[in-house]
């Protein structure tokens, strides 16, 4: 008796879905409308009233495959990829989360805008995006505030302590091919930030190898490791205050925490860094040793260089110091 024959899967195109199905598996073919998008976020676009967290929960688990295999959240979609989704169904309770509320005027300084892309000017303490724990980040906020905007996407992220420029695309053509000026290198990205020492070394390359690990908790850190994968880091010194260092950091790589872990590698770790800093030292900052208060981490995104990817102009954006770095760097002058 011969095996039955198998079904053969048509996967819907990417552009024909609005909404996931909840009661079935869907198989979706990602197109050039969702190509460049991460995972997670196309998972929470389609799959409307699904709490975030089941949708990380079912992607842990590789019930979300990618290409017949596991994925992550992180992973950038291409055309051509076809996921499997299991069957989401929302909530029978009552959804008590309250949705994104929109920032107030002015809250978050736009630096550039146009009808392909925005760039803004991202406050410490205010997450990327949603997830892991976060309701909501500066994406969904944003999209709260620009409801008119058919889409608003992260072209990358900045971590919730870190400051400065980030890039947000409106459009899908500009999203991939922002992704893909990224991929080769050809966006150049300044961060300042204030370190721990007397940094002596006007100029100074840092190439250590990173690799990310989680601690028993599930939190993740990045280490320097030989298993790793390369990074590097362009120190240059601005101004030397004896005990902190301020300095412009040039990334020529961009790995998770690059620039904290080459810093403290080097024997430098950042103000206010609470992952691998000098924690009596932070504490004494955050009390004013260095001339007055200062509770974050000192890391700012200070510019951006790269041809507009739709256009081809010429971008050279900066972002200013928020005013509690400015206030520091200020108060550290005083006292010299």
């Amino acid at each position: 008796m011969s095996a039955p024959a198998k079904t053969e899967i048509t996967p819907q195109k990417s552009a024909s879905i609005s909404v996931l199905p909840a009661d079935r598996v869907t198989y979706v073919e990602i197109g050039e409308d969702a190509a460049g998008q991460r995972l997670d976020n196309y998972l929470v676009r389609v799959a409307k009233g699904v709490p975030k967290s089941h949708i990380y929960r079912v992607v842990r688990q590789g019930e979300v495959r990618v290409n017949r295999k596991r994925a992550k959240a992180e992973l950038k979609l291409e055309t051509g990829d076809v996921l499997r989704i299991p069957p989401m169904r929302v909530s029978q309770r009552p959804v008590t989360q309250a949705p994104a509320a929109p920032f107030a005027e002015g809250a978050i300084p736009v630096l550039y805008e146009d009808r392909h892309l925005l760039v803004v000017n991202k406050p410490a303490g205010i997450a990327a995006h949603g997830g892991s724990g976060i309701s909501y980040g500066l994406i969904e906020r944003l999209r709260a505030t620009h409801p008119d905007e058919p889409m608003l996407e992260l072209c990358h992220r900045l971590d919730k302590e870190t400051s400065g420029a980030i890039v947000i695309a409106k459009t899908r053509k500009a999203l991939v091919r922002m992704h893909d000026l990224m991929k080769a290198g050809g966006v150049e990205k300044h961060y300042f930030t204030l370190v721990k020492g007397d940094w002596v070394n006007e100029r100074q390359h840092v190439r250590l190898p990173l690799e990310r690990y989680l601690l028993a908790s599930g939190e993740r850190r990045v280490r320097v490791s030989a298993e790793g994968m390369k990074a590097h880091s362009i120190f240059t010194q601005l101004e030397r205050f004896g005990v902190v260092t301020f300095l412009d950091v040039e990334l020529k790589t961009g790995r998770t925490h690059q620039i904290r872990v080459h810093a403290c590698a080097s024997g430098h770790p950042l103000v206010g860094d609470d992952k691998y800093g000098d924690f009596e030292f932070n504490k004494a900052v955050a009390q004013g040793t260095l001339g007055m208060p200062f509770k974050r981490m000192f890391l700012h995104a200070a510019r951006l260089a790269f041809e507009h990817p739709v256009s081809g102009e010429a971008l050279d954006i900066r972002a200013p110091l928020p005013p509690e770095c400015e206030g520091l760097l200020a108060a550290l002058r005083r006292s010299r």
